[in-house]
């Protein structure tokens, strides 16, 4: 296992729609690689793109802080259902280091994907597993936090994070 560098934002590779993995394809490295970087970052979630790999894959532990570790590769995740209420909390992202943002998201969603071992799953997400899901998923179609905001809340993180980089 390798920890990997992580992109940071504006690379263009972080607004790019990622390619499906093809079934059969050999992932087990990359996640493996994935997990190790997350947890050296030290992160709760993963994506592919975030470290140079085009490709709809993300990990995600977001107990192992706290001390028990749970976690959890998506391989061609797609949510099929989402809660109609939704809340707003602070995102930080490991592309983006030093800058959080308030984004709303659904506060439950209904995640399918297949995990390391081949087979499909699919799981109802709530709280921070829901969150940290579909901050993952916008990751794969090419979102970050920041696509969230209004065009000035975003000027105004796009500067402070142009003083930090």
């Amino acid at each position: 296992m390798a920890v990997l560098p992580i992109l940071r934002w504006p690379d263009p590779r972080l607004m790019q729609v990622c390619d499906p993995v093809r079934e059969g394809e050999d992932v087990w490295p990359l996640i493996s690689d994935m997990f190790e970087t997350m947890y050296a970052a030290p992160g709760r979630g993963l994506a592919a793109p975030q470290v140079g790999v085009m490709k709809r894959i993300f990990v995600m532990d977001v107990t192992w802080k706290e001390g028990e570790r749970s976690p959890v590769a998506c391989i061609n995740p797609e949510i099929t259902a989402r809660a109609d209420e939704s809340a707003t909390a602070e995102e930080a992202c490991l592309s983006i280091p030093g800058v959080a943002a308030p984004v709303a998201r659904p506060e439950w969603v209904r995640l399918a994907w297949t995990d390391r071992s081949g087979a499909r799953r699919e799981a109802r997400l709530d709280g921070f597993w829901a969150v940290c899901a579909q901050h993952e998923l916008d990751h794969l179609d090419g979102r970050v936090i920041i696509d969230h905001l209004t065009p000035e809340a975003r000027a105004v993180l796009e500067d402070a994070y142009g003083d930090t980089a």
